[in-house]
């Protein structure tokens, strides 16, 4: 029995090695070239040595330590408000109603829409002469147009962030609030459980591993945005992908730009999996100090 359950397994994995196989190898390829170039290696432009030189950049760089917090602050925030708007219209499309598909795919159309072209016409809905200053000045609230575009915080890109990855983060979890019985509701309502308390001690549960998968993929996507930030971001502040891109073209440090990008993806892969544990210690001290 425990031979052929290995048998099984074995085929498995062996089933797994053409896709897995590639997807690692690239992976494994574009690690080792940003490793590597952060230690000095193909430059491109001069004597390959391996040394520290473009590790210790960062401790003395502003424009580094700027756009990394800038960076975690636009991925965290937009995880967070993604997943708080798209919950609830997941619960209100848990229970199939008429006109219930309709809603689904109409909130869904974002998630086709290229991230450069929401970022233009976000950019022309907010802009100068743009709809929202001619709206307010025809109504008399305003007398002459507000700039709104490029703002220092940042807020124009988490409303791209959100409107783009709500169809996700929904598209997610209207499978799992879904997959909650309605005999285990049921059963709580009668026990005496309200709406709220069947919600924090049901259905956040019972969904938390796909929350926490929604807010990961969206924390990865938004920390390492590009389009966004160049097209409705601040002027005066760079995103990390910003500032590789700027270091490796405009300053023509390759090796710098590699350590750059190698802190882009340690930020995406630790932010993320501290957002997804911050978002399960909240559910579960939510859960039992009730």
């Amino acid at each position: 029995m425990n031979t052929r359950r290995l048998r099984k397994t074995a085929t498995a994995y062996v089933l797994l090695l053409p896709g897995l196989g590639v997807i690692l190898g690239f992976v494994g390829v574009v690690l080792y070239f940003a490793f590597a170039q952060s230690f000095g290696q193909y430059t491109f432009a001069g004597e390959d040595a391996w040394n520290l030189d473009s590790w210790r950049q960062l401790a003395g760089n502003d424009r580094f330590r700027e756009a990394f917090f800038y960076s975690l602050r636009i991925a965290t925030l937009s995880a967070v408000i993604s997943v708080a708007l798209a919950y609830p219209l997941a619960l209100w499309l848990r229970d199939p109603f008429p006109g219930s598909t309709f809603a689904g795919a109409v909130l869904k159309i974002p998630y086709l829409v290229p991230g450069l072209v929401a970022a233009f016409l976000y950019v022309n809905f907010i802009s100068f002469n743009g709809f929202i200053n001619q709206v307010l000045e025809r109504l008399n609230i305003i007398d002459s147009p507000i700039r709104m575009q490029n703002d220092d915080r940042g807020i124009g890109v988490l409303i791209l962030q959100a409107w783009k990855q709500i169809p996700l983060a929904l598209l997610l979890l209207v499978g799992a609030v879904r997959g909650v019985g309605n005999d285990i509701y049921d059963a709580a309502r009668d026990g005496g459980a309200g709406p709220g308390s069947r919600f924090v001690h049901i259905t956040l549960p019972m969904t938390l591993q796909t929350l926490q998968a929604a807010m990961i993929i969206i924390f990865i996507g938004a920390a390492g945005d590009f389009s966004f930030q160049t097209v409705a971001g601040p002027r005066g502040t760079d995103s990390l992908a910003q500032f590789m891109f700027s270091t490796k073209n405009l300053a023509d440090d390759r090796n710098f730009a590699a350590v750059v990008g190698l802190m882009l993806m340690a930020l995406a892969l630790f932010g993320s999996l501290a957002l997804a544990g911050a978002t399960r210690l909240a559910v579960n001290r939510g859960r039992y100090s009730r």
